[in-house]
């Protein structure tokens, strides 16, 4: 399998969609987990979602079931939601706060570090500390929880380095969960990231949402090139001059991740209706109301926009070889009042609406691609450069993560 796939990864037309299996064959859905979900650092949660001292949250990604949890010392912690006695998972609901982590087979109890307190009966010679909790690397970066599955974590310094001087003046240490809502789109997860890295589709598809972001493709796309139109440049000047980095940055392997602060529609503040600010108390320090958008992606898990007054964070997590789960999290400062400071419909409907759409336009996607008349067919160069370089940082991804298998396999 690791052969021949490396081999269609190779035989890849620049420029097109990727073949028919790539969507649709559960074999190769097994190996992108394998390769790609089951090795990057993915995000999970903003920091602030667990606020007190034993909240929890369950992360499900692929066979791999993650519990997140905030010790008494307030740091937030990650572990295999696995008994070490006899397997049975320890959380059962996808959110929580437990003052232990107890099995509920055996009542083996763990400390919210993840170090077995309490177990009965197990004999003279039973050694609790050779039983903690497995333990999923974790970091946070700037208000922003990532996790990853490997036993040894790629390297997130680089990162981190390049995104939190653009996170830090966000302050989501001060941030709350004003909302946050899951969807689950019937469609390949790199057809929802496809759909993501291009507004090609939106003004036939996204009413509500153009009203505040701009259809120019150097917005959504990724300067290939390396140029910078003049108009951006000019409001990356203002930006930065107010403390706000801005500039286009891209990173990591293939092009991994990326940021810059884009502007949004002329006279839009925020993405609500009446593009005025969604809260009329500002998340972070960015300094200018018309500072639009921190748009940060980070392959394979997560977009976000960051704006002065909200921000919000996306996560995608692939649940089968058509359906992903799309989750999006509303964020406030920590001290806005609901109804007084922002309507949490007038907070929400935007990207309800939008994340609506899309969902539409991925199963409309995917159920074509299902036939097999399918064909891959060309991206536009000025609408989808974003597409191309996420199909490009795909293969690139799977053929490095293959090569030393199917090397192997050769042998």
């Amino acid at each position: 399998m690791s052969a021949d796939l490396s081999a269609r990864l190779a035989a890849q037309t620049p420029g097109y969609s990727l073949e028919r299996d790539f969507y649709v064959d559960p074999d190769i859905y097994a190996q992108d987990l394998e390769t790609i979900f089951y090795r990057e650092w993915l995000f999970a949660i903003p920091a602030c979602q667990l606020t007190r001292t034993g909240a929890y949250e369950r992360v499900q990604i692929g066979a791999y079931n993650v519990v997140l949890v905030k010790g008494a010392d307030g740091e937030i912690r990650a572990f295999h939601n696995s008994c070490r006695h006899r397997g049975s998972v320890l959380c059962k609901n996808r959110a929580g706060t437990v003052a232990k982590l107890t099995c509920p087979y055996h009542q083996w109890t763990y400390d919210l570090d993840g170090k077995l307190i309490w177990a009965r009966d197990m004999g003279p010679d039973f050694d609790p500390s050779k039983f903690n909790l497995r333990p999923v690397h974790l970091r946070e970066l700037a208000g922003l929880i990532y996790i990853c599955l490997a036993d040894t974590p790629p390297d997130f310094d680089a990162f981190a380095a390049m995104a939190r001087p653009y996170l830090e003046v966000h302050d989501l240490s001060r941030a709350k969960v004003a909302y946050s809502s899951s969807i689950i789109e019937k469609g390949n997860w790199k057809l929802v990231w496809e759909n993501n890295r291009e507004c090609y589709h939106c003004a036939g598809t996204h009413p509500a949402l153009c009203r505040s972001f701009p259809l120019d493709p150097a917005v959504a796309g990724v300067s290939a090139d390396g140029s910078t139109p003049p108009q951006l440049q000019s409001h990356f000047d203002r930006c930065e001059a107010a403390g706000a980095p801005a500039r286009f940055q891209m990173g990591g392997f293939a092009g991994q991740y990326r940021l810059a602060r884009m502007p949004l529609q002329e006279k839009a503040l925020s993405y609500t209706m009446d593009l005025q600010p969604a809260s009329r108390r500002p998340l972070g320090r960015v300094g200018l109301p018309d500072a639009g958008t921190l748009l940060k992606f980070h392959y394979p898990s997560t977009w976000n926009h960051f704006l002065p007054d909200i921000s919000l964070t996306f996560r995608v997590t692939p649940i089968g070889p058509q359906e992903t789960e799309v989750t999006t999290t509303w964020l406030v400062d920590k001290d806005a009042v609901e109804g007084v400071d922002y309507d949490l419909q007038r907070l929400t409907e935007v990207w309800i609406a939008t994340n609506d759409e899309d969902r539409e336009i991925v199963e409309g996607n995917q159920q074509g691609i299902n036939s097999p008349a399918y064909v891959p067919g060309p991206y536009s160069p000025i609408m989808e450069d974003g597409v191309v370089q996420f199909v490009d940082w795909y293969i690139q991804t799977m053929q490095r993560g293959l090569a030393p298998r199917a090397t192997l396999a050769a042998e």
